[in-house]
């Protein structure tokens, strides 16, 4: 397997990541107090649900993504980030 560099990106909306195809490898979010979260990832705009995970209010979590993590093959783009005050998506 070949190694390639980890990024990460910090969001603190939904948004794309603007950054083409790629692994996401973990993703880190912190819940704010309101009520429990969600975080949504699709393969760009109209695409395939990737990642759709839910959180517990109040509190960080970190969600590692085994092997060779989940492959976007257009964009990786966040469509639902409810409650969550920040998450960063770690990506290669």
């Amino acid at each position: 397997m070949a190694l390639s560099d980890i990024k990460a990106k910090r969001l603190t909306t939904a948004a794309s990541l603007a950054v083409g195809p790629a692994r996401i490898r973990q993703v880190q979010v912190l819940v704010g107090a309101g009520g429990a979260g969600r975080l949504t990832i699709t393969d760009g705009s109209g695409g395939e649900t990737l990642l759709d995970v839910d959180f517990a209010v109040s509190d960080s979590h970190s969600v590692r993504i085994p092997d060779n993590g989940i492959r976007a093959q257009n964009d990786v783009l966040v469509t639902a980030a409810t409650n969550l005050t920040a998450f960063t998506i770690f990506y290669s």
